[in-house]
């Protein structure tokens, strides 16, 4: 599909990602990365002490599935893509912790795509990820990504 046939898509929820697992060797891989060891996060003895019951996935650890995410579901894919880049959030709310093997997929609402330059298209996307078998999702961003055909 076109650019401007996914621009007419504003406003629709325009696809689903598969279920993802968050194991607690990612969780712990994460923490590695950025230098984040809170014990709610590595430690399950500390944390089966806390509310959580267990080690759960850092809210940015969560925020930064949205690009494999995104790859992995029905959403469509505009024609001649050759580069995208992250471009920042408006809005991004963490309302319940993932829990370490829970599964978590994404629900994307495009909000809003357009074209900065010739070729350089910029989209805002409310992203929801939910946790399998839970009421609360874990976040809603908005987020927004520019790519270049």
């Amino acid at each position: 599909m076109s650019p401007q046939e996914l621009a007419a898509k504003a406003g629709e929820t325009i696809g689903s990602s598969e279920w993802f697992e968050v194991s607690q060797e990612r969780i712990n891989q994460f923490a590695e990365a950025t230098g984040d060891h809170q014990f709610i996060h590595v430690n399950p003895e500390m944390a089966k002490m806390t509310p959580f019951g267990t080690t759960i996935a850092h809210g940015f650890l969560t925020l930064s599935l949205i690009p494999v995410l995104r790859q992995n579901s029905d959403c469509p894919r505009p024609d001649g893509v050759k580069m995208g880049v992250n471009y920042g959030g408006n809005k991004v709310r963490f309302l319940a912790p993932v829990k370490s093997g829970k599964r978590v997929r994404a629900h994307f609402k495009l909000l809003e795509l357009v074209e900065k330059r010739p070729g350089q298209w910029q989209e805002t996307m409310e992203t929801t990820i939910e946790i399998e078998g839970e009421n609360k999702p874990a976040l809603i961003a908005e987020w927004m990504s520019q790519f270049f055909v």
